[in-house]
């Protein structure tokens, strides 16, 4: 039978790829094809702006719906002829049959990681094992001794693609030397960061190249039990984790003597209640030994004493994902990606003011410039790229006139910023540093375990602070307290939460200041994102009197008759942007510093 894959990732799923799929089962019924046509639900294909996505034949279909599934039935299953209207454009406009070799934003990727997603279906383990699955883990136990694994690991050069960055194999090596009758292996699949979704697709669309990789850890170092901590937040991955964690265990590959070997290992799944903090590993500990997750001071470090006191080795979902490639590729294959300290891939997610938001794998070292215009097709509308956002709460913005950076770990730390676990937000002219800066921040306060004071009270200072600041309330003087009080939270709290937390307010300080200054001397917002800061108008020469501003107003501060001009009362006005959404005509538009109501209007 040939194959229909079906885009079933999280994005595609909220874009209503279950009913592409329903609609696609009645038709192939219908024409009767059912016979012909195996449905494939894959994990997420990638470019999630674009989906629900369907592949026949190698041309991939895009954005499609019930109606588009039909036609295609039609024209390309039964008539033989691609629809064109459906498929993927380049940013020439030029449609291209087979978008995966075709276009930037596939063709530029290097999958190690992702290798999978998108071909196989993440519920079946035939699917896995048909592409090479589990074959890795067979090496390791019949060929090679737990201190070759390690080794090998080592020679590959791989780091943590959790944000830390600490060499994978020297960790594993330090767990292995531990004399202990019992050691544990963890997956941190407590993936926190706002716009980031690298670990729950690889969990949602290749959970077995998770469960292989922790495998063969536990055999390099010597573990008989492992756990994969997960946020409650990923429904799709537990399910599909459970699944294959049952498959696995019937098919030899988790359980006691495993592929008939004396090694045996398990795997749970542990579901964390959300918090960002239980990304900390000693805070995820915490939390599966069924503790309140705060975290430790260290040393000790979990590799010597970890879950109830024992040797544990922890790595996140993607560092684990790249394990059994490198074993059956070796490492030097591995190291022809990447740079010299940073060696491979890394994924990440696009999101922000970008045309093509999504998941891509690329060699580290690659540009933010060659990421953002070349594969992420640059800034929607022609609006100008202002700044960069990586590492989310924990990272820090990198100014436009910085995007040939490369993206290493070394470079991004060098910029004030940090890699962590993979998160890029596109901001345009039309962000605010300052507000940027404070929506991580109070991320970051909401977050905050309490246990250490300069988390706990610091950062809730620095919020309230830039609050007064976006509010035209601040000072010269705030400023530069922010920036020394960012500076002790950085230096003094307990945990990577507190001391990383004051990455955005460092960053936005080192590269913005003077947005800062003008926010604090003319009470203004130069990008008219501060609410407390600009005023929403209608321009008299513009406004045609439709009444559309007026009709979706909900505090009726629009007053005006039907073909006449249109007001907005300044006093009864929330600021929410509804009325500007809605207008046809660019009529209205926000001013800053704010109007007063008795002010008169000038035309724009």
């Amino acid at each position: 039978m040939k194959e229909i894959r079906v885009c079933a990732g999280g994005a595609c799923i909220a874009s209503g790829a279950f009913s592409v799929r329903d609609a696609l089962l009645k038709e192939l019924k219908e024409k009767g094809l059912d016979g012909q046509y195996k449905i494939v639900e894959t994990g997420c294909m990638g470019m999630c702006s674009r989906g629900p996505f369907m592949v026949v034949d190698g041309v991939v279909y895009a954005k499609l719906n019930e109606r588009a599934v039909k036609e295609i039935v039609d024209s390309h299953l039964v008539g033989g002829k691609v629809v064109e209207k459906y498929l993927m454009a380049l940013p020439e406009g030029q449609k291209v049959k087979e978008a995966f070799k075709e276009h930037p934003f596939f063709s530029r990727q290097v999958k190690i990681v992702t290798r999978n997603l998108g071909k196989i279906d993440p519920k079946s383990i035939d699917d896995y094992i048909d592409r090479g699955g589990y074959k890795a883990l067979e090496k390791v136990l019949k060929e090679m001794k737990p201190q070759d694994v390690i080794e090998e690991i080592k020679n590959s050069g791989l780091r943590g693609r959790g944000g830390a960055g600490f060499p994978t194999g020297l960790k594993w090596e330090f767990a292995a030397k531990q004399k202990s009758d019992r050691k544990f292996v963890v997956c941190n699949a407590d993936e926190g960061d706002p716009g980031a979704f690298m670990d729950r697709a690889v969990l949602e669309g290749d959970p077995h190249s998770v469960l292989e990789g922790m495998a063969i850890a536990a055999y390099a170092i010597g573990a008989q039990q492992g756990y994969i901590y997960v946020r409650a937040e990923y429904p799709l991955a537990i399910e599909r984790l459970t699944v294959a964690i049952d498959q696995a265990r019937r098919r030899g590959f988790l359980g006691k003597n495993i592929l008939g070997t004396d090694f045996s290992f398990d795997i749970q799944i542990r579901i964390g209640a959300g918090a960002f903090v239980c990304g900390e590993e000693t805070a995820l500990m915490a939390s599966i030994m069924g503790e309140r997750g705060q975290p430790r001071v260290r040393p000790p470090y979990p590799v010597e004493k970890g879950l109830w006191g024992y040797p544990t080795v922890i790595n996140n979902v993607e560092t684990l994902a790249n394990i059994a490639w490198i074993i059956n590729n070796g490492w030097r294959e591995f190291r022809k990606y990447g740079t010299e300290k940073s060696p491979g891939t890394k994924v990440f997610a696009l999101a922000g003011k970008i045309n093509n938001t999504g998941l891509v794998e690329v060699p580290l070292g690659i540009t933010l410039r060659e990421l953002i215009y070349d594969i992420g097709g640059g800034i929607p509308g022609g609006k100008k790229l202002k700044a960069v956002q990586t590492g989310g709460p924990s990272g820090g913005v990198i100014p436009a006139d910085k995007i040939d950076t490369p993206i290493d770990y070394e470079s991004l730390t060098a910029l004030g910023t940090i890699m962590g676990s993979g998160g890029i937000i596109v901001l345009d002219e039309d962000d605010c540093m300052v507000d940027v800066a404070k929506f991580f921040l109070e991320f970051t306060v909401h977050e905050s375990c309490g246990k250490c004071t300069p988390c706990r009270e610091g950062t809730r200072a620095m919020y309230e602070i830039l609050d007064r600041i976006s509010k035209g309330e601040g000072t010269m003087e705030d400023i530069d307290a922010l920036e020394e009080l960012a500076v002790v939270v950085k230096e003094t709290s307990l945990c990577g939460l507190g001391q990383t937390a004051p990455n955005p307010v460092l960053t936005t300080l080192r590269y913005f200041r003077e947005e800062y200054e003008i926010h604090v001397k003319e009470k203004r917002c130069p990008a008219k994102k501060c609410r407390d800061l600009i005023s929403y108008v209608i321009d008299p020469k513009a406004c045609t009197g439709c009444t559309a501003c007026k009709i979706v107003c909900p505090t009726g501060a629009i007053e005006g008759e039907l073909n006449k001009l249109h007001y907005i009362h300044q006093d009864l006005c929330i600021k929410c942007g509804s009325c500007m959404d809605v207008c046809r005509f660019d009529a209205v538009f926000k001013v800053s510093p704010p109007i007063k109501e008795d002010e008169k209007v000038q035309s724009s």
